[in-house]
């Protein structure tokens, strides 16, 4: 009886753990998906960053909720001869579910604007 308590203890920790990571691996990837895909739409040729800016806050918060958004940063700014256009969205990372205290994390997109 006692090792069933015992076991069954470090088997539910264990389980918890593993969704606890899932949770943090699947805001990370959306957000990292969201910069992304917001540099691509902004960098087209009828959109501005303005335009990129929306689109990050929109797809963040139709994945995880407008309170995943602390804030969205857009630049343009000259690599080698060639304007990119970096999106950075920075949001909570949940450490006790979607609750408890979280630590931030920024992720950032580029895109090519094409001439």
């Amino acid at each position: 009886m006692v090792d069933f308590v015992l076991v069954g203890a470090l088997v539910a920790l264990i389980f918890v753990a593993l969704i606890q990571l899932a949770l943090a691996l699947h805001v990370r990837n959306t957000v990292a998906d969201a910069a992304s895909s917001a540099a691509r739409y902004g960098a087209l040729g009828d959109r501005t960053a303005g335009d990129a800016r929306e689109r990050a806050t929109s797809l963040v918060s139709s994945a995880l909720g407008a309170d995943f958004i602390q804030d969205v940063s857009v630049t343009v700014e000259t690599r080698d001869g060639l304007q990119v256009l970096s999106v950075s969205i920075t949001t909570p990372l949940p450490v006790l579910g979607l609750f408890g205290p979280a630590r931030s994390l920024e992720m950032t997109g580029h895109a090519a604007i094409p001439h």
